[in-house]
């Protein structure tokens, strides 16, 4: 019967390189085996630079394990081979201080994070994963949503809640170079938007960090994305399409020169939104966004190294008007008062040159250039009045007397990235890594504003708020990390780093410290201790907002001393694998936020507050560094890795998020949940033809925002929302819930793959509270609500 079933199923390759981890040196002479330990079908052994393949292997789930003289063994289990792309797996094995008789340590794909300096607070993702999750639609934000401590901060953005800090705060890595928000949509200061232009058609295996980062990662006290990329196919030309909810994509891959195993990976997309909203599905808004991306990597192997040239971009735009549409459609996007035009522009692109010099000795340097560019005009509407002053409405429709100039900026940000690195290690006990980041900003705004007085019928004169040309800031990071195994089983990482601004006098950190220990204990367990102290920039915009209307291009008043915000990262940690494929694992933190932004005057204003990066951070005085914060909590993970045909994810994360203004009041964050719970199960059917059927199950509950009474006549004249200051986040909104489901067919042919998937998002159409939105009738203000019900679908081939 098993061989009948493989002789119907179609096969593939699989092949990779097999390297140090620390040094990246290859690894010649590694035995390759197809199959668990009590079930190798083929053996392979890597050749002098540290190549394997594997020929006419069946398609569907397959497990592959490693194992060298002096190096740990690796166990990589249900890797998914499809017909029409061959599997390429890059493998990292880390020498082994003793090997002691009967004791083996696997690592998995799934679970602990790739970097080695890692102790606490972070994990490793797969493509896969960001695939199979439920709601995740091949993103890394939203699917970084699902993991213990972190938290969507809108169905209908990327933005997440790491901890019950701002999303603002969270750091975009790629090949070692902080790079800008990857988000359609953004608005400046912010680290999500409603579409990510990053897509999983070209990432390796990354890490994401919930807090006590390494030391090589400054200007963050959130979280962190370290993004890795993977190379097109060096021997085999394949093509992929794919159509759906997100958009129309391409992508293409293949060698440039087979012999000398240099390779590109393209891919492009371009948004079918206004092609669903046109046959009447619903997209959650009547504006419909238009954007397109797009991403190149170029590879070229050396002898003992490599140069890789890559390149990341989208553009993006949304006309927001409601003096077009009618009274009932819904506008998430935008205010209902003014027509609202809006466009980004990001990318970036950059020059890798790897060298492994020695066994012992890797180094790694990156030149970048990158640039994000926000554009948005407001026109103010006049409509026509009735009976009791409220704004007349004609067949659904607001009726438009005129309409006039409000708001208009354009903001553009160009950064010059170096980042250089080296890994020294000394046998299998001892790894150094040293490095220093370097990020120059050349930044311009053009920025003005009025406001339409109602009460008196006039305007107030234009207000520049910003007229920059060429400003230039320099960030400066070094940073040294070493990890020693005191004993076999326990090691110890300590470093240090910091991070200078040259915007003024105040953004200096000179000595960060970071430290973590790791304790593995018998029976599969695992003890983690690690602390840090952090620190983080205001957006460079904030610094050439300028309240001086004389003066439109001197340093704001308003920013001109803020320093860095600091924090003071602590996290235990316990882990046990419970079977094989079942781990569970704990974490408590305390997190101590001090030197926060905040006015000047008393006010519970801080920017801890600032979520979401909807609307764009403007003080309305002068800020300096006096406010606090405190994040503490506790997670727990159950998660199944793939087996069996199924896995599960279960997160709960118990927690408090408070801040402290200028006023000395100690409030709940905007954010502070209290509760976030995640469970997510996948079950995967394998047919005899090869073809599979996959089935995702999500559900996610989480505490409401908090808020506070609106003050109606201020936000009448300021034209917004503005909350009374005293009652801030008195109230919370009703918890969030939401249930989706994922179906995925998979059908193999000979060279060739069609994938067919539906991710239906919050099935069951629960109404989840949002935010409050200004008006420009009384009471000045209503409720908005997150995505209603969503089907994000795509059909894709691959060959």
């Amino acid at each position: 019967m098993q061989a009948s079933l493989a002789i119907a199923q179609p096969k593939q390759t699989i092949r990779g390189r097999v390297v140090d981890k620390e040094a990246k040196y290859p690894l010649a002479g590694a035995r390759v085996y197809l199959g668990t330990p009590s079930s190798s079908e083929q053996t392979e052994v890597t050749d002098q630079f540290g190549n394997f393949r594997i020929a006419n292997v069946p398609v569907g789930r397959q497990s592959v394990r490693l194992s060298m003289a002096g190096y740990k063994e690796v166990l990589l289990q249900h890797i998914l081979v499809d017909s029409g792309k061959e599997t390429i797996l890059n493998v990292e094995m880390e020498e082994a201080i003793t090997l002691l008789e009967g004791f083996t340590v696997k690592i998995r794909r799934n679970g602990e994070a790739s970097n080695e300096m890692a102790v606490t607070s972070a994990r490793q993702f797969s493509v896969e994963e960001t695939n199979r999750y439920a709601g995740s639609r091949g993103e890394p934000a939203r699917m970084a949503s699902n993991f213990a401590g972190v938290q969507g901060s809108d169905d209908s953005r990327t933005d997440i809640i790491v901890r019950g800090n701002s999303p603002g705060g969270v750091l975009w890595r790629m090949e070692g170079v902080t790079i800008p928000n990857p988000n359609h949509f953004t608005e400046a200061g912010s680290s999500g938007g409603p579409v990510g232009i990053i897509t999983n058609h070209y990432l390796a295996n990354s890490d994401f960090f919930t807090g006590a980062f390494p030391a090589e990662f400054g200007n963050t006290v959130a979280g962190v994305f370290d993004l890795k990329l993977r190379n097109g196919n060096n021997e085999k030309y394949e093509t992929g399409a794919q159509f759906g909810f997100m958009g129309t994509e391409f992508i293409s891959e293949g060698p440039i020169s087979k012999k000398n195993k240099s390779s590109y990976l393209i891919t492009g997309r371009y948004a079918n939104l206004w092609l669903f909203n046109k046959i009447g599905i619903d997209i959650g808004t009547v504006a419909v966004p238009k954007y397109a991306d797009g991403f190149v990597r170029l590879n070229f192997p050396l002898r003992n190294g490599n140069i890789a040239f890559w390149s990341l971009g989208g553009t993006s735009n949304i006309d927001v008007l409601p003096s077009t549409q009618k009274v009932s459609d819904r506008n998430i996007f935008g205010q209902n008062d003014r027509d609202q035009q809006y466009a980004t522009n990001m990318k970036v692109m950059g020059l890798t040159y790897s060298r492994s010099f020695s066994e012992n000795m890797y180094f790694k340097s990156t030149l970048a250039v990158s640039n994000n560019t926000q554009y948005s005009k407001h026109t103010f509407l006049f409509t026509g009045k009735d009976a009791d002053g409220r704004p007349e409405i004609e067949n659904n429709y607001y009726k438009i007397d005129s309409l006039r100039p409000l708001m208009a900026f354009k903001l553009s940000e160009t950064k010059y990235s170096f980042v250089n690195s080296i890994n020294k290690k000394w046998g299998a006990q001892s790894t150094l890594r040293a490095g220093i980041n370097l990020d120059f900003f050349d930044f311009s705004a053009n920025d003005s504003v009025r406001i339409f007085v109602e009460n008196i019928q006039s305007w107030t004169p234009w207000r520049v708020r910003s007229n920059a040309s060429s400003k230039n800031i320099l960030y400066i990071q070094p940073f040294i990390q070493l990890r020693h195994y005191l004993t076999p089983h326990l090691s110890l990482n300590i470093g240090v780093t910091s991070f200078a601004s040259t915007v003024n006098k105040h953004s200096q950190s000179w000595a960060e410290p970071r430290g973590g220990l790791l304790w593995e204990l018998p029976h599969r367990q695992k003890v983690t201790l690690s602390a840090g102290l952090h620190s983080q920039a205001i957006p460079n915009y904030l610094y050439f907002i300028s309240p001086d209307l004389h003066n439109p291009g001197s340093v704001n008043s308003f920013s001109k001393d803020v320093g860095l915000m600091k924090s003071a990262h602590y996290v235990a940690g316990y882990s046990k694998i419970l079977t094989t494929d079942l781990r569970i694992s704990a974490e408590i933190y305390y997190q101590r936020l001090f030197r926060v932004p905040v006015y000047a005057v008393a006010s519970s204003f801080s920017v801890l507050n600032t979520v979401d990066g909807d609307n764009r951070l403007i003080p309305a005085a002068p800020m300096i560094n006096n406010g606090k914060g405190e994040n503490y909590g506790l997670e727990l993970t159950l998660e199944k890795f793939f087996s069996n045909h199924y896995s599960f994810l279960v997160t709960a994360s118990l927690f408090e998020a408070k801040y402290q203004g200028s006023d000395k009041i100690w409030r709940n964050t905007n954010v502070n949940a209290r509760y976030a719970i995640n469970g997510l199960f996948g079950r995967e059917f394998i047919f005899r033809n090869g073809n599979s059927l996959h089935l995702g199950v999500k559900y996610n509950a989480t505490g409401g925002r908090w808020y506070g009474p609106v003050d109606a006549e201020a936000s009448r004249e300021q034209q917004e929302i503005i909350y009374i200051d005293a009652t801030r986040n008195s109230a919370q909104f009703r918890p969030y819930k939401r249930f989706d489901i994922k179906t995925e067919y998979k059908i193999n042919k000979t060279k060739l793959t069609h994938t067919i998937a539906v991710d239906l998002v919050n099935i069951l159409g629960i109404q989840n509270q949002l935010n409050l939105s200004y008006t420009p009738e009384a009471p000045y203000f209503r409720q908005e609500y997150q995505l209603g019900f969503i089907p994000v679908f795509f059909y894709r081939i691959d060959f």
